[in-house]
């Protein structure tokens, strides 16, 4: 039997979380910590004059990071000084402050038409934000505070996940290279650079729209004459006569059927013994592991603020669909626990599987 109690107070903590969030961003936004890490036991008169804040407000804002143990106040004195804030390196703040710039400017707005989105079964909030009908991917090529919110993250997502990304898993000497639904060519430049063999190839394949902004950098980065674009939609169809497809940060964006598409697709392109390679966040076996925190984000923030449909899956879910799509599934590779930082939310596997004769 439940305790309505217990359910109740459980409640509570969702409707404290967008005020406690926004809190404690704000502290680092106005410059309250910064304050205090250049001189320890300043009053709140002068943080404030420090930062161009009333006093009241500051000690208002610093109630919150004091009873969570961020910063400790002298009773005596009135001063603040860090406390569990002060033992954070520098970096590692940095890349939380970074994420949590991304949430406020790119996902609390859009939230609020997060139902709108998932009846529309597109990013609602865009719409009626920014004027814009599509996807975040597409708003950030053209909508300067939608890139400049998404585009620190992802420079800080490709640096830590990238060299491990290719790491997972190996390219034939001299195979030809799918990165499919790749963007503008960066996937295909690390490619030849980390895989690099005698006659490697490596195709971008996209939106044909892609096409100017990927030859450029290929050119830029000196591989032109290694990779190169092929335009269409990976609903449809892909290309055939390559050995392996890379399927990278993009099947959690699509519906059950759109992503076995995808799978049957690449199963028809490739010969036997073809292989894939998927890189996607998944759900933990148990989706009431209380230790994986991607069930409390990634449902919002794909439906309310990337594409409004599709999410993630666990890896049982993917092995049977790529399984039933003609596929063995030979190798799965995850972070190793030591390299992911505490505050990450995100768990990516690397699925490597292979075309059945």
């Amino acid at each position: 039997m439940s305790n309505p109690e217990a359910v109740l107070a459980r409640i509570r903590e969702y409707m404290v979380g967008p005020t406690r969030f926004m809190n404690l961003y704000t502290c680092f936004e106005l410059g309250l910590v910064d304050a205090l890490r250049k001189e320890p036991g300043l009053t709140a008169a002068r943080i404030g004059a420090a930062v161009g804040a009333k006093p009241d407000a500051v000690e208002q804002l610093l109630h919150l990071l004091v009873k969570e143990g961020f910063v400790a106040r002298d009773e005596t004195t009135g001063g603040y000084t860090l406390d569990a804030l002060a033992d954070v390196a520098e970096t590692d703040l940095q890349r939380v402050l970074t994420f949590m710039g991304m949430i406020k400017t790119g996902m609390l707005r859009q939230l609020y038409y997060l139902s709108d989105s998932v009846l529309a079964g597109s990013v609602v909030g865009l719409k009626e934000l920014y004027g814009f009908e599509g996807t975040m991917f597409e708003a950030a090529a053209e909508v300067e505070e939608v890139r400049a919110a998404w585009g620190p993250l992802a420079r800080n997502e490709t640096a830590s996940v990238y060299p491990w990304f290719f790491r997972s898993f190996d390219v034939p000497a001299g195979a030809r290279v799918l990165d499919v639904q790749g963007g503008n060519g960066l996937g295909a430049i690390m490619t030849y650079q980390l895989k690099g063999s005698p006659g490697l190839r490596v195709t971008t394949f996209d939106r044909p729209a892609l096409e100017a902004e990927c030859l450029r950098n290929f050119e830029a980065r000196g591989v032109a004459e290694h990779c190169s674009f092929m335009g269409g939609d990976v609903l449809e169809s892909l290309p055939g006569g390559f050995d392996v497809m890379l399927l990278k940060h993009f099947v959690d964006m699509y519906d059950e059927d759109e992503v076995r598409t995808i799978f049957e697709n690449a199963h028809r392109a490739l010969e036997p013994g073809g292989r894939i390679v998927v890189l996607a966040p998944v759900y933990p076996e148990d989706i009431g592991d209380t230790d994986d925190y991607q069930a409390d984000f990634f449902p919002a923030y794909i439906l309310g603020c990337v594409v409004g449909r599709g999410g993630l899956q666990k890896l049982s879910t993917y092995r049977s669909w790529l399984e039933e799509s003609g596929f063995e599934v030979t190798k799965v590779s995850a972070k190793d626990p030591a390299d992911v930082p505490p505050d990450a939310i995100i768990n990516r596997v690397v699925i490597c599987a292979t075309k059945r004769a």
